[in-house]
């Protein structure tokens, strides 16, 4: 299942494009930018101040610190969520912010001038599980996804993980979910997947970039997601794959509409992304 543009569904995770948002008017060097990210180091005109999603953090990380090499110049980027960037922006605390989701009417309608956004990247969101002395690699499907999620499945050896599971032995560990607690693009990623795939699911949660969880423990940012699952025996979470990759997570293969299971791979991803993208007037 594919969902242009921020969401494309790579029947194995989520595919979506991280963009930035500027506007005429944001300004790290404004004398009202009075809060931490403000403070947390514009000591001259080469820094340029940045704050968002946490799921193209890794990237930013070394995209920034290459531009530096280059052009001497610093970019502080501050990856506290895509809510916390699309505030950070309206208070004009930061130069741009990053949000996997565009901004909706009455995030447009706060600020103070029209905010340009600008595709950066594409990644995956994966399912990322910590089962101790479990060697095989975990299928799911959309159903028994929403499921688990919904707080209706709560044993890893319930009898419908088994059934997409055959001929591996689940341990009998009580399920633990972990979630975002903070505003998130990849939460609203997730979602709304989960509302297109599960009508129980659109009707008693739906989707957006903060929800109303029916379980689980709330994590701050794809960092706080991760975090939880590998702490936690029995744990369960949505984040980013580069996340997994370098944490060495295990992640779960996603059943596809042809019924087959598919890895999250920079492959799978690619393919995935290999669309054509429709022009959106809010998009350079």
């Amino acid at each position: 299942m594919k969902i242009v543009k921020n969401l494309a569904f790579a029947a194995l995770a989520v595919a979506i494009s991280g963009s930035m948002m500027l506007t005429s008017c944001a300004g790290g060097n404004s004398p009202k930018a009075a809060d931490s990210t403000a403070k947390a180091g514009n000591d001259d005109d080469n820094t340029i101040l940045g704050a968002g999603a946490t799921f193209p953090n890794p990237l930013y990380s070394k995209m920034f610190s290459e531009y530096n090499k280059t052009t001497s110049l610093k970019v502080n980027y501050q990856s506290i969520g895509s809510g916390g960037g699309i505030q950070q922006l309206t208070s004009k605390t930061v130069d741009f912010g990053a949000s996997d989701a565009p901004l909706n009417g009455k995030q447009d309608s706060a600020l103070s001038a029209p905010a340009i956004h600008i595709p950066i990247t594409a990644g995956a969101v994966v399912l990322s599980y910590n089962l101790p002395d479990f060697k095989d690699t975990l299928n799911l499907s959309p159903d028994v996804l929403a499921k688990i999620f919904l707080g209706e499945i709560k044993k890893w050896n319930d009898p419908k993980i088994a059934a997409i599971n055959k001929g591996v032995k689940l341990p009998s560990l009580d399920i633990q979910v972990a979630h975002r607690s903070d505003g998130s693009g990849t939460s609203n990623i997730f979602t709304t997947y989960l509302s297109k795939v599960s009508k129980d699911w659109d009707a008693k949660v739906g989707k957006g970039s903060s929800v109303n969880w029916p379980v689980g423990l709330g994590g701050k940012g794809n960092e706080g997601v991760a975090g939880s699952v590998k702490q936690t025996p029995g744990c369960i979470g949505y984040i980013e794959l580069a996340y997994a990759i370098q944490n060495g997570m295990s992640y779960a293969r996603m059943q596809n509409k042809a019924g087959k299971f598919i890895t999250p791979s920079i492959a799978s991803i690619t393919a995935a992304a290999n669309i054509t993208i429709q022009q959106m007037l809010r998009y350079l």
